[in-house]
């Protein structure tokens, strides 16, 4: 909590507060709770599932070998340590602000605002390098139906054969649109895509399953352990998109138990299915072969299938993957701007809610157009690593955030505790910064610049508009809410609660 003579990064909020806030906007529209356990799985798969393992395999490969499976194991063991802090947040703190608002509660306002800088890197960049790689599978998806592609210079950024790319402008356009109609449209939508591309990856399994020869596993870590570090930093841009999950905070049905849920079945799911791809692709053949070929499962499934069908239907995976990719991201992102701008660390128009469809439609058409502009000229692997890093120095924080909380606000209900606390969110830490070293030196250092930047936007921006510091009001409910908590927690009732600042559901 703020007190006057702290220093900014002593503002904090705490989780009753933070809950009250989320019940609705500045105007008083607020979000709907109309995503159920299944909606919410679907969500978090379809944030998951696409470019890292349809596409960037193949770089994991060539850093691991045939040890590549380890590496994915590594990954996410990773993901699995930050998961339990993620769950135990997100059932304490069921808020659309995830990472951000979980940092600020336990750790302050400054940390909050870099955390959410980070995330701006890894939900608003990822949509353009993620949407880039979409018209390249759509060109190779319409030369298997009907023998025709789109031009080069429209189909890919400069420095990759082009002049713009505007495959990847029309799926975040497509996105936005499902986006401003309402979460239960887009809830159903990436269902849907989720289901597909699940189904055709377990079809590549079961196909390069049958051409399986355990020769290819051999010599298994020729790159030795700098290999199986290296390929795990890159094939973790295959799990980056579940920590999107929290950010459906409001718009879930019985949040305090779902979000918990659902966090631990995508990261079981996906992990399974990863690995059983990676093996699967090795075995089919070897990963001298598989090295460096970005369309590597589509190769596979012809060599075994013996024609051109497998390489279109990958392709058809692919484009749904990354539209599914796209839309759960450009949602995360929406929702973290929102939960930013309520606190007044961005412009009031991010949270902004449209009473007619109970989505921040401003927000969503400004995310968009920013991001369809790199995402038009920038090739697929330019940010990467830097995405990469981003998300791994938040889930950093996230693991620290658990550990805070606890100490600051040990009787918010949490309906999910990490098991094994203390151990488990120190050694989710240190698997963060063990894969954020094998990122490499020119990572660090595009990484430090980003923060920088980050923390002058803060200091310019952020620290004098904060609603904590311009806002006697904001305060004085701050610490009446800290006390109505500390009596509400004592009692293990919410009644006393001022109903109109419950969020409904």
């Amino acid at each position: 909590m703020h007190h006057p003579g702290e220093p900014p990064m002593q503002r904090l909020k705490t989780p009753a507060q933070l809950v009250a806030e989320s019940g609705a906007d500045l105007e008083g529209h607020g979000l709907k709770r109309t995503m159920g356990l299944f909606q919410l799985v679907c969500f978090g798969v379809g944030a998951i599932v696409g470019t890292g393992i349809f596409v960037g395999l193949s770089d994991s490969v060539a850093e691991a070998g045939p040890a590549v499976v380890v590496s994915f194991v590594l990954a996410a063991i990773t993901c699995v340590f930050t998961a339990f802090s993620f769950a135990e947040l997100g059932s304490a703190i069921p808020v659309s602000g995830s990472s951000y608002s979980f940092a600020y509660a336990a750790l302050g306002e400054r940390v909050a605002f870099l955390t959410g800088w980070c995330l701006l890197l890894e939900y608003g960049v990822s949509v353009s390098a993620v949407s880039v790689g979409w018209g390249q599978y759509l060109n190779e998806l319409l030369d298997g139906l009907v023998g025709v592609q789109l031009p080069a210079a429209l189909s890919a950024p400069p420095g990759d054969g082009g002049i713009v790319n505007i495959p990847a402008v029309v799926v975040i356009i497509l996105a936005a649109v499902l986006l401003v109609r309402g979460v239960r449209e887009s809830a159903r939508a990436t269902a849907l895509m989720a289901i597909v591309k699940i189904a055709i990856l377990v079809v590549f399994c079961a196909l390069a399953l049958t051409a399986f020869r355990s020769g290819n596993l051999s010599p298994f870590a020729a790159h030795g352990l700098a290999g199986v570090t290296s390929g795990a930093s890159l094939a973790f841009f295959s799990y980056i998109g579940f920590d999107a999950i929290t950010t459906a905070g409001e718009e879930v049905k019985n949040p305090r138990r779902t979000i918990p849920l659902a966090i631990m079945i995508c990261i079981g799911a996906v992990t399974l299915l990863y690995c059983l791809v990676a093996l699967a692709a090795i075995g089919a053949m070897s990963a001298d072969d598989v090295a460096g070929r970005p369309a590597a499962l589509s190769l596979i499934v012809d060599e075994v299938t013996g024609s051109a069908i497998g390489g279109g239907i990958i392709a058809f995976g692919a484009v749904v993957a990354i539209a599914s990719v796209v839309l759960a991201v450009m949602y995360g992102q929406t929702r973290i701007l929102m939960s930013m701008s309520r606190d007044g660390l961005v412009p009031r128009v991010f949270a902004k809610v449209s009473p007619k469809t109970s989505t921040p439609v401003a927000n969503t058409w400004i995310v968009a157009a920013v991001f369809a502009v790199p995402a038009a000229v920038v090739p697929l692997d330019v940010v990467m690593n830097l995405t990469t890093i981003g998300t791994l120095a938040v889930m950093a924080v996230v693991n620290v955030a658990v550990v805070a909380l606890r100490r600051r606000h040990p009787d918010t209900e949490r309906s999910f505790r990490v098991p094994l606390y203390p151990v488990s969110p120190v050694l989710g830490v240190a698997f963060c910064l063990y894969l954020m070293w094998g990122t490499g030196w020119t990572t660090w250092v595009q990484f430090a610049v980003f923060l920088v930047a980050g923390a002058l936007v803060y200091a310019c921006y952020g620290r004098r508009n904060s609603r904590l510091a311009t806002s006697p009001a904001v305060e004085a409910e701050a610490t009446g809410e800290t006390e109505a908590t500390e009596a509400t927690e004592a009692t293990g009732t919410e009644e006393d609660l001022t109903p109109s600042r419950v969020p409904a559901g």
